[in-house]
């Protein structure tokens, strides 16, 4: 399997990608960066050809791990499509995908610490499948063509505060969405032609406890759905990120309690790797 990583200092990433002989090869040769314009290029597919011509990246393994697509333009994002978390929401299955927004600044890497804002009391997790956008999608014709247009898949963290999402929204979520750092990303974007997004585990913990177990194969709507759902209404533009819903298992429920500062959260997906945040207080 091929993952494609940014590695360094936040805002200096190194575009890169491991071979599945696990050797991790500097792009820069190929790309500036991971991102649109390099994915609209058929980038994925020409870094695997000259994988053996690329340099090795000296030190790969002590660098931090970024999140592995450079800034996204959109970052769309699908709520209750497991129908077992909108149960426990309160809510049937939607009947249409329910959409939302965040702001791309959420967006930070796999191991990087989660910000709680002031007068945020109610942290949720939530893993989920990203889908990063590979090239332009347009009025689709038909489901059948929308995973033409995937580049590939990622982990990815919908955080959430909850008391902002419901109550101070007026209707919409996005209040419980937007702050800094909400939304993880990573390790690795995955090509699409090398994972089946529809029958991957995906899982979370909190402080090494069980909290979400399921698979994306219960999906109330399938990613090419969405894709193809999702371009009738907006124009999905390369490097674009989409967040494809949560299963059920979050504090919401009332189940488990919301996170606190000094919390660990660990949430991976089935051949898309693991990732693992601390709980921190939002710096002043």
């Amino acid at each position: 399997m091929t993952k494609f990583l940014r590695l360094g200092p936040a805002g200096s990433e190194i575009p890169a990608m491991e071979t599945a002989d696990g050797v991790v090869h500097d792009l820069r040769p190929l790309a500036a960066d991971i991102d649109g314009s390099f994915l609209e290029s058929d980038g994925l597919r020409r870094a695997r050809d000259l994988a053996a011509e690329l340099p090795v990246l000296e030190g790969a393994r002590e660098l931090r791990v970024g999140p592995p697509i450079a800034r996204p333009g959109a970052v769309l994002c699908i709520g209750q499509n497991y129908a077992a978390h909108a149960a426990e929401s309160g809510n049937a299955a939607p009947t249409v995908p329910i959409l939302f927004f965040k702001h791309p600044n959420t967006v930070v890497g796999p191991f990087d610490d989660i910000h709680v804002p002031p007068r945020a009391e109610k942290i949720d997790w939530e893993v989920e499948l990203g889908v990063v956008i590979g090239t332009r999608a347009r009025y689709l014709a038909s489901e059948a063509d929308a995973l033409d247009h995937v580049a590939g898949y990622v982990v990815s963290h919908d955080v959430s505060e909850r008391t902002w999402q419901k109550a101070e929204s007026g209707g919409q979520w996005s209040k419980g969405k937007i702050a800094e750092t909400f939304n993880p990303l990573g390790p690795a974007l995955v090509p699409a032609d090398e994972i089946d997004p529809q029958a991957l585990r995906i899982w979370s913990t909190v402080n090494g406890e069980a909290r979400q177990d399921s698979t994306t194969a219960d999906m109330v709507f399938s990613v090419a759905n969405l894709v193809w759902h999702l371009s009738q209404y907006a124009v999905l533009d390369p490097g674009d990120l989409l967040n494809t819903g949560t299963p059920e298992g979050v504090a919401m429920s009332g189940r488990f309690p919301y996170l606190a500062a000094g919390d660990v959260v660990e949430l991976g997906i089935e051949g898309l790797g693991t990732m693992r945040q601390r709980v921190v207080p939002a710096p002043r």
